[in-house]
């Protein structure tokens, strides 16, 4: 039953090619429809309209006023390359397209569709995704107090790639640490926001370091001695307020 069933399975174009040695040295835009509709060509189908008009003998422009599957010779690109596209003609100006052939040095190969494209470079993607992932996690080893880590010991090239980015890193570090900003002390960053920013001053210094104001009826002394103040400076805050106090009391016997 599994032999009958791949024996109906339709056969995959994509992995076949064909070429004949004999005709090769000899094909042309005018012989490559003759050579592309040969009986041993796997890819050439007996019953279209071209094979019709060979047993004929008529020319290949009664082709347009058949209806039904033909191949036309699409593109040329001498000596090398020949592209034939095999279709289904509905009326002289309407065709549809079924399939393209390329002839490369001779050899007949079947274009791929988009899907096929599409579903090889997935398929690819995956594979190669996959291996990676296998050797990446054969590299891996896990201890109970260290984790996870790499030990690329039984590979010598990755080993030296991996000593060679921590010299890299070590170097880029030391690099790092040598910048204007780095190499600045910390109390002349404080220096220069003190100077730039001061605190605001206490009301009662303030207050100190205003000039007495001397009215009309003020004594001159008083005058004087307030020159003289403000000449010396503010006062002392500790000594203003030791000759404020009170001289001590006398104590009874």
């Amino acid at each position: 039953m599994a032999n009958r069933q791949m024996a109906q399975a339709p056969e995959n174009h994509l992995r076949l090619s064909w070429h004949d040695t004999q005709m090769m040295a000899t094909l042309s835009p005018q012989t490559v429809m003759d050579y592309f509709c040969r009986k041993s060509n796997p890819f050439y189908d007996h019953m279209c309209n071209n094979e019709t008009i060979r047993m004929q003998r008529l020319g290949v422009e009664h082709l347009h006023n058949m209806l039904g599957m033909e191949y036309i010779l699409l593109h040329v690109a001498e000596p090398i390359l020949y592209v034939i596209r095999k279709q289904h003609r509905h009326s002289p100006s309407e065709a549809t397209p079924i399939a393209d052939y390329y002839i490369i040095g001779g050899t007949v190969y079947k274009a791929p569709d988009l899907a096929n494209v599409i579903n090889a470079r997935i398929l690819n993607t995956v594979v190669n995704l996959q291996s990676a992932f296998e050797e990446a996690s054969s590299y891996a080893r896990y201890h109970p107090n260290k984790g996870y880590t790499w030990d690329f010991s039984s590979n010598k090239v990755l080993s030296d790639k991996s000593k060679t980015d921590k010299k890299d890193s070590n170097a880029a570090k030391d690099d790092s640490s040598g910048t204007l900003f780095q190499k600045q002390r910390v109390d002349m960053l404080l220096a220069e926001l003190l100077r730039k920013f001061p605190p605001p001053i206490p009301p009662m210094l303030q207050n100190l370091q205003q000039p007495l104001q001397v009215g009309p009826g003020a004594d001159v002394g008083m005058g004087a001695n307030s020159a003289e103040n403000n000449a010396i400076g503010p006062l002392d805050v500790a000594t203003e307020s030791i000759d404020m106090k009170p001289p001590p009391e006398k104590k009874t016997k």
